[in-house]
């Protein structure tokens, strides 16, 4: 227990600086989420692979124990949705239990934990976006891996935030799928390809640094626990999504719509994934449109001047 004395020696200028430990803090949202923590006083500890194994629970408890953050956000992933059907035994691993070793070794150190989720977890077939309180029924093994997580963090600690959220996009790019889709798309047109993206699948694509400002709030703010969507508003096709890239950066691509049926990937996609949050909107917090997060994404990156 913190004593008065120790408690104030880790206030700075009257706000509480608390250790916050990062895992995989090198993709696309946990890049963020150093960047959006960096400037709030609180110690951050950014975590990588080759600093912590989450599949394995002695390293997982080793590094935490020794570290003994206040709070720790688990970003390690594995999100090769195709790949997972065919190496489902390591994206359970990974997704699953090692959300399951990370949320013991959190709730032995009295840790708020927070986990990231995904769109996934639902089928799609409601056709209007997705609230907190709507019933997950996964389509693909990626999916599951990572509903078996929210299960597994749920249960086996009360001080924990679940965060789900869609089509991710950072200024780092996802380590696991070599990029992001709008990197795809600028390379694919400044090398004069044919670019076919399927019109019928509907999402709604997020801004990784938006995400990580909205996880910060929340634990700022200390909402109560539980299951939080967090993605940017409204709601897009792929192909809709492509074509405001190029609309947004003046670029000449020669882009087609195409049926996800086409593709004959190996796992199932929810044809109709939107996030939105009905519990943010009881605190007066919300995110931007998609289309705003895109063009702030293309001018971070030195699209736009």
């Amino acid at each position: 227990m913190e004593t008065a004395e120790g408690e104030a020696c880790k206030r700075e200028r009257g706000v509480l600086v608390i250790k916050i430990a990062i895992i995989g803090a090198n993709g696309q949202l946990g890049s963020d989420l150093v960047r959006a923590f960096k400037d709030t006083g609180h110690e951050i500890i950014p975590l990588t692979h080759t600093d912590i194994d989450v599949t394995d629970l002695k390293s997982s408890r080793e590094v935490l124990k020794k570290l003994a953050p206040e709070a720790v956000l688990n970003c390690a992933a594995y999100v090769r949705v195709d790949d997972a059907e065919d190496f489902a035994q390591m994206a359970f691993a990974i997704n699953a239990l090692g959300a399951r070793n990370v949320a013991l070794v959190s709730s032995e150190l009295s840790s708020v934990l927070v986990y990231i989720s995904t769109d996934y977890v639902f089928d799609g077939r409601k056709k209007q976006p997705y609230t907190e309180d709507d019933v997950p029924n996964p389509l693909n093994a990626y999916g599951n891996s990572k509903l078996a997580g929210e299960y597994f963090v749920r249960n086996t600690l009360e001080k924990h935030y679940i965060i789900r959220s869609s089509s991710l996009f950072g200024a780092a790019g996802a380590s696991g799928k070599g990029g992001n889709f709008i990197e795809t798309m600028i390379k694919k047109a400044q090398s004069q390809e044919e670019i076919s993206v399927v019109d019928d699948m509907i999402m709604s694509p997020t801004y990784t640094k938006d995400a990580a400002d909205m996880i910060k709030n929340l634990l700022a703010k200390e909402l109560p626990f539980g299951i939080y969507h967090v993605s940017n508003s409204g709601r897009c096709s792929w192909y809709e999504f492509a074509r405001e890239i190029f609309s947004i950066t003046g670029m000449d691509a020669n882009l087609s719509p195409a049926k996800t049926a086409a593709l004959k990937s190996r796992a199932k996609r929810p044809m109709f994934s939107p996030l939105v949050s009905i519990r943010f909107k009881k605190y007066g917090l919300e995110m931007k449109s998609w289309e705003d997060a895109l063009r702030n994404y293309l001018t971070e990156k030195g699209y736009l001047k």
